[in-house]
C-alpha cells in the first residue's frame, strides 16, 4: 500500500502536477528523481496495491529506497559500524552493530519497495555518525575535519526532516549533545575572557551549522518543491485561491485573486 501511495507522488513530481502530503518533500522527490533518471514516464497510475509494473521501469524508485545500494548492506551498515566502533571503540560491538543490521527482517523488507523509511534511516544515521565523529574532533576545534564533521551532521538533519517530521527525534539527540558540549566546555576554562571568548566562538559555530544550515536546507527543499510542481493536480484544494491561480490548468489560472 505504501508503494502504492508514495510511487504515485514520484509520478507527481515528474508530471509537475502539485499534490499535497503530510510529510516533507526531500524524500518523494528523491524517488522521483530516480524514477526520472532511471527513464520511467510517469505514466503508471498506482490505483490500488498489487497492480503489475508490466512495461514500466520501477526499479530505479526502488532503487532510491537507497534499497539495495544503501539501505541494506552498504551505506546503513557502515554507518553503524562507524558509529558503533567510535563510540565504543570495540571491533566486537561493532561487528555486532552490523550482524543486527544485516540480519533484521524489516530492515530487509522497507529496503524492497518504494518507501520514504530506508532515506530517512540513511540520513539519521549520517547524522548520528556525523555527530559522533565531530565529539572525536573535539580536541582540535575549529580544524577543518572538525567543520567538516559539524557541518555534515547539519546537512543530515536536514535530510531527516526533509523526509519525515520522524527526524525531529534525531535533531532532539544532537541538540542534547551539543548542550553537553557547551556546559563541558565553560568547565573546562577558568580564565573569564578565555571563557567568553571561546565560548561564544563554539556556540556561533553550532548555530551556523546546526540550525541556520538545515533551516536553509530545509526552505530549499520546499522552495524546489514549489518551483516543480506548477501543475493544478489533487492538492489544488488545500491552498488558497490565490496560490491555485499560479497553477497551470486550474480553474483560477492568472485569475486576479484581490488580497
Amino acid at each position: 500500500w505504501d508503494e502504492t501511495h508514495f510511487g504515485k507522488m514520484g509520478s507527481y513530481y515528474i508530471n509537475r502536477t502539485f499534490f499535497f502530503d503530510v510529510h516533507p518533500p526531500l524524500g518523494k522527490m528523491l524517488i522521483g528523481l530516480a524514477g526520472y533518471l532511471s527513464g520511467y514516464d510517469g505514466t503508471f497510475p498506482f490505483q490500488k496495491p498489487g497492480d503489475r509494473y508490466e512495461q514500466h521501469n520501477y526499479m530505479g524508485m526502488r532503487g532510491v529506497s537507497l534499497s539495495r545500494l544503501v539501505s541494506s548492506l552498504l551505506a546503513l551498515l557502515c554507518l553503524s559500524v562507524q558509529s558503533v566502533l567510535e563510540l565504543s571503540r570495540s571491533l566486537p560491538a561493532a561487528l555486532l552493530a552490523a550482524f543486527i543490521l544485516i540480519f533484521d527482517t524489516g530492515c530487509i523488507t522497507l529496503s524492497q519497495y518504494i518507501l520514504l523509511d530506508p532515506i530517512l534511516m540513511f540520513f539519521l544515521m549520517g547524522a548520528v555518525l556525523s555527530m559522533v565523529k565531530c565529539n572525536s574532533c573535539a580536541d582540535r576545534p575549529f580544524s577543518a575535519s572538525w567543520w567538516f564533521w559539524l557541518s555534515l551532521t547539519g546537512i543530515n538533519l536536514a535530510g531527516a526532516m526533509g523526509v519525515k517530521f520522524v527526524g525531529l527525534f534525531v535533531v532532539l539527540l544532537v541538540g542534547l549533545n551539543t548542550i553537553y558540549d557547551l556546559w563541558d566546555l565553560l568547565g573546562n576554562l577558568s580564565l573569564l575572557c578565555l571563557l567568553l571568548v571561546m565560548f561564544g566562538k563554539h556556540l556561533l559555530a553550532r548555530v551556523l551549522c546546526l540550525i541556520l544550515l538545515p533551516l536553509a536546507l530545509y526552505t530549499a527543499m520546499f522552495a524546489v518543491h514549489f518551483t516543480v510542481l506548477n501543475k493544478s493536480g489533487p492538492g489544488d484544494g488545500f491552498f488558497s485561491s490565490a496560490f491555485q491561480s499560479q497553477l497551470i490548468g486550474n480553474n483560477l489560472h492568472n485569475v486576479s485573486i484581490p488580497e
